[in-house]
C-alpha cells in the first residue's frame, strides 16, 4: 500500500496539480492539507473521476483535511481531535483503510511566537499525543500523517540559526515530536534516508526552491504495529517545481503487505 500526504494549499485553485500528480504517483491513500474550501465546495466529481472516493472536513478561506483512497473502503472515525470540544478549526480526520488507521493532520503553524498561537499549538500536541497514546496502548496498526507544522531537528532545515524563535522550530515543538518518537513512533522518511538532507516545503519566496532552501515539516509516523512493513518512501519534490504548484511537496511511504515482512 502507498501512503502519501500533500498539503495542496488550495485544493479548487490547484486541483489541476493534484490530479496530475495524483496520475503520476498513483497512491493508494491520500491524506491532504489546506483544503481552503468550504465542505460543499470540495471538488469530488473530479477527485471521483481520477479514481478515488474520499471523506473531508473542509473550512471557509482556511484549514481543511481530506483522506483520499483507490480501491479500499474509508470507514470514518471522527472528524476532529478529541479533547476541546469548543475548538472548530479543520486540522484533523481520521477513519480505518484496509483495517489500518489513518489520522490525517494539520497541525497550528503557532507564529507568531510568543502568543495565543503559539499557546492553540502547544495544546493542540497535548491533544495529539492523548490520541496517540491510546493507539500506542491498542497496539493497533496506525498512522499519523500530514502536515506537523514541527522541523524535528537542525538537520532538517536549511540555516537553523535563523529559526530559533519561530514556532515550527522552537524547542518545545522539538521535544513534542521527539516524545512522540519515543513513545514508539516511527518517523519513515528519516528511517529510510538517516544521513540525507531532505526538505519538504521551500517557500514561494526568495527562490527558496531553486537554492533548496527548505525545510522539512510534512511527516508520516508508524506504530510499532507497522513499522516493520515499511519498504520505500520519499518526497516528489519535483512537483514543488510544477506551475502553480504548492509551496509543499507530496511525500509517501508504501507499506509491504501484512505477513510479508
Amino acid at each position: 500500500m502507498k501512503i502519501a500526504t500533500y498539503n495542496v494549499n488550495g485544493v479548487n485553485g490547484r486541483l489541476p496539480v493534484l490530479l496530475r500528480w495524483l496520475q503520476e504517483a498513483q497512491p493508494d491513500v491520500v491524506c491532504l492539507q489546506e483544503l481552503k474550501a468550504p465542505q460543499e465546495r470540495f471538488p469530488l466529481k473530479e477527485i471521483n473521476d481520477a479514481g478515488y472516493n474520499a471523506i473531508w472536513h473542509g473550512q471557509k478561506s482556511w484549514n481543511g483535511v481530506a483522506i483520499l483512497s483507490k480501491g479500499y473502503e474509508i470507514t470514518e472515525v471522527q472528524r476532529a481531535l478529541p479533547g476541546d470540544p469548543e475548538d472548530i478549526q479543520s486540522r484533523y480526520i481520521e477513519a480505518i483503510i484496509d483495517q489500518i488507521v489513518i489520522c490525517c493532520l494539520y497541525l497550528p503553524n503557532g507564529n507568531p511566537y510568543p502568543g495565543p498561537k503559539f499557546e492553540y499549538k502547544l495544546a493542540w500536541i497535548d491533544r495529539l499525543k492523548k490520541r496517540t497514546d491510546e493507539l500506542i496502548k491498542m497496539d493497533l496498526p496506525a498512522v499519523i500523517i500530514g502536515d506537523f507544522n514541527i522541523i524535528p531537528t537542525p538537520f532538517d532545515v536549511h540555516k537553523p540559526e535563523r529559526w530559533e524563535n519561530d514556532a515550527l522550530y522552537r524547542i518545545e515543538v522539538r521535544k513534542a515530536f521527539e516524545k512522540m518518537l519515543k513513545k514508539g513512533w516511527l518517523d519513515s522518511i528519516r528511517t529510510l534516508f538517516p544521513e540525507e538532507k531532505i526538505y519538504t516545503f521551500w517557500d514561494y519566496l526568495y527562490k527558496a526552491y531553486d537554492r533548496d532552501a527548505g525545510i522539512r515539516l510534512d511527516h508520516v509516523l508508524l506504530s510499532p504495529y507497522l513499522s516493520s512493513r515499511l519498504k520505500s518512501g520519499g518526497v516528489d519534490r519535483h512537483v514543488r517545481g510544477w506551475e502553480k504548484s504548492s509551496d509543499h511537496a507530496p511525500v509517501w511511504i508504501e507499506l509491504e503487505k501484512e505477513g510479508k515482512q
